[in-house]
């Protein structure tokens, strides 16, 4: 019986805190559920330097009869995920205040949510991967379904938990046909099934039609983006900033889990598909975005194009059979996914900001002369506007390049024309960023009314502005951490 507990000691820290917290909370007389807050963010602390501590040891560990496995890439995803759960909490405490959605259930369920984002990033199993986006989605489902009140929100939670069910279906019976295939629920047995050659082909292929299709809703990638700018709008901004933030870096660790560490000897045929959803994301992402009037439906479009763009650093890990490309590949998608989340979080918390009691502030023109109310935070939301544009020294530039960089030096013609088909799609998109950075800065304000904000909201905004500048100007730390983390994942 391997049951090496130490491998997954964050999970059952973040699982006792989040009952601990669902207890407190029953206490708890104070409007503001301040003791429930500060506890919440003390044990998502402690989460997140656990994972931080682990992934500075470099060691991978197996446990639970090699259900689980704890490597660097997984604590390096799962500090992350754990710290955009933090900057998230903070950003939507005032939000949830004024809209009596400050209770318990938002933190408990945050945790809750966080728990299921780690069991996928530690699981090399594929129960265990279902099990974790299970319990990831269904408490996304329940938040987004927070405001009862709120026909929008409810509208929203009942087409997220159907397409996320149906998902779900499509990923599971792809998973099935790998195990029918293989023989094996376990993810190093499903590549060495395949790599023998002894695997009947036509199921296999099969498979992995129904995983891609089940990861492309997890993504949001064309053309199972439906449930995306419906999601966004619809639920309440605080929650929407759950949604966009720490899951998309589970989603990006089960692709790599399932299609890299699983299946490499398919990804001849799995890297053709990735390539038609990442041309459509960035396509259909960029071009609907522009006719938006609402910030947070154009915010889904550009999530769209922006997951097809990281899609584009998963297609080129295997050339012509060799995978001499695939380290630079992987990482580069990963630190084109860390920073996009940085951006976002930024970006929505901004919009909280601006939003105050019995108003969204989600309209594009509700931004008009924000520069005149706020230089500050005009320059701030301009940096995250910059960075999710790709225009330098912001950190979005980086990653745009590094993913650019991945295609082009496999010196393969039909994938340096995907490089500029790639950047074509995002100078389009390029145009309803700026536009916004237009409208704060050189419109008549509509609105005269002082922003307020606490402090930590607002030191945490600067921060996070500060952050997409600096790793712009110096991303080698943050690309090399990525990149030790991918090279160790596969070699293992």
């Amino acid at each position: 019986m391997d049951m090496n507990w130490t491998a997954v000691y964050p999970e059952i820290v973040l699982l006792t805190m989040a009952l601990i917290v669902a207890m407190v909370d029953l206490w708890v007389k104070d409007p503001r559920r301040t003791p429930t807050y500060l506890l919440t963010q003390l044990s998502l602390g402690v989460v997140a330097v656990m994972h931080l501590v682990d992934f500075n040891q470099g060691l991978t560990v197996y446990a639970m009869q090699r259900m689980v496995v704890a490597d660097p890439m997984g604590h390096l995803l799962g500090f992350f995920a754990t710290a955009a759960t933090m900057v998230a909490l903070v950003y939507a405490r005032p939000y949830a205040a004024d809209r009596e959605m400050l209770k318990g259930e938002l933190f408990t369920l945050a945790m809750f949510s966080l728990l299921g984002i780690n069991v996928m990033l530690s699981a090399n199993n594929f129960l265990v991967i279902y099990l974790g986006l299970e319990l990831m989605s269904l408490s996304l489902y329940a938040l987004t379904a927070m405001r009862r009140d709120n026909l929008n929100a409810t509208e929203a939670a009942m087409k997220y938990f159907v397409l996320g069910a149906l998902a779900s279906g499509f990923l599971l019976y792809g998973l099935s046909m790998m195990y029918g295939a293989t023989g094996s629920l376990e993810i190093g047995e499903v590549f060495k099934a395949i790599g023998t050659g002894q695997a009947n082909k036509a199921v296999l292929i099969l498979g992995v039609v129904f995983v891609v299709a089940g990861l492309g809703f997890k993504l949001g990638s064309v053309p199972f983006h439906m449930w995306v700018p419906d999601v966004y709008h619809g639920a309440p901004t605080a929650i929407t900033l759950l949604i966009g933030g720490a899951p998309e870096f589970a989603a990006f660790a089960i692709t790599i889990r399932l299609l890299v560490e699983g299946m490499l000897g398919l990804a001849v045929d799995w890297q053709q598909m990735l390539v038609v959803l990442s041309l459509g994301s960035l396509a259909l992402g960029n071009l609907a975005a522009i006719a938006q009037t609402n910030i947070k439906r154009m915010l889904a479009y550009s999530t769209i194009g922006q997951m097809g763009f990281m899609l584009l650093g998963l297609c080129s890990g295997v050339v012509n059979n060799n995978t001499l490309s695939a380290a630079n590949a992987y990482s580069s998608a990963m630190f084109y996914v860390v920073t996009y989340v940085l951006t976002t979080l930024g970006t929505f918390g901004v919009i909280m900001l601006l939003a105050r009691q019995g108003f969204e502030s989600d309209q594009i023109d509700d931004f008009k002369g924000l520069a005149r109310r706020s230089p500050w935070y005009a320059g701030v939301m301009a940096i995250f506007m910059f960075s999710l544009a790709g225009i330098p020294p912001t950190v979005g530039f980086y990653a745009k390049l590094a993913v650019l960089q991945a295609l082009v030096s496999t010196n393969v013609e039909s994938y340096i024309w995907l490089a500029v088909a790639a950047v074509m799609l995002s100078l389009i998109g390029a145009f309803y960023y700026i536009r916004l950075v237009k409208i704060m800065y050189f419109d008549e304000p509509v609105e005269t009314a002082p922003i307020v904000a606490g402090g930590d909201v607002r030191a945490l905004l600067s921060i996070n502005g500060a952050a997409v500048l600096l790793f712009g100007l110096v991303p080698g730390g943050l690309m090399a951490m990525c990149a030790e983390a991918i090279v160790k994942a596969l070699g293992t």
